[in-house]
């Protein structure tokens, strides 16, 4: 697996959904941002304010690019996409809900049929974090649930745990370049 760069960034997961609100599995489907989760964006980007963001990047979907847009707006910076922050194709399991199948595709153990691997999220997640990092400091980056996983997996931490939606997450690298990131 690659390795993240030892560059600090925010990481801010788009806002609540009708779907994230019923517990469906989005993947590549592009779900709207429904009023809560517009909300969500708007507080967003009183949090971020005066945190020496440059550099704003997001994933081409909707629900991404809403809440980007919404602190591009109040930051005064403008939003650069980038197509490999999509979130994961959960193939077959698009629009179900997020039972069992959720946490074997984590572990590895499951990938749904037309879906990406964890690995491969994993890998794809690592290599467009990288690119972004290489922006001018300090970088935000607009995403999505899935790939955070997968990110949290590359900082080393468990990587099944929900990132709550419209939240900025910071995360730093450690000091000495070893052992887990610190991510609050």
């Amino acid at each position: 697996m690659s390795t993240m760069h030892p560059v600090a960034f925010w990481f801010l997961r788009h806002g609540e959904t009708d779907w994230n609100a019923q517990d469906l599995s989005q993947g590549s489907v592009d779900v709207p941002l429904n009023e809560t989760g517009l909300a969500q964006a708007r507080s967003a980007a009183l949090l971020l304010r005066d945190r020496g963001i440059v550099s704003l990047i997001c994933s081409p979907l909707s629900r991404a690019r809403a809440t980007a847009d919404i602190v591009a707006s109040s930051l005064g910076l403008p939003v650069q996409i980038e197509h490999d922050l999509r979130e994961v194709a959960f193939g077959v399991q698009e629009g179900k809900p997020m039972t069992e199948w959720f946490t074997d595709w984590v572990l590895g153990r499951l990938t749904p049929a037309g879906g990406e691997s964890f690995a491969a999220l994993t890998q794809r997640s690592v290599a467009v974090l990288n690119r972004c990092t290489q922006r001018p400091p300090v970088v935000l980056v607009v995403g999505h649930g899935g790939m955070f996983r997968a990110l949290r997996a590359a900082m080393g931490h468990e990587p099944n745990v929900r990132t709550r939606n419209g939240v900025p997450v910071w995360c730093e690298p450690p000091p000495d370049g070893k052992g887990a990131w610190t991510v609050t």
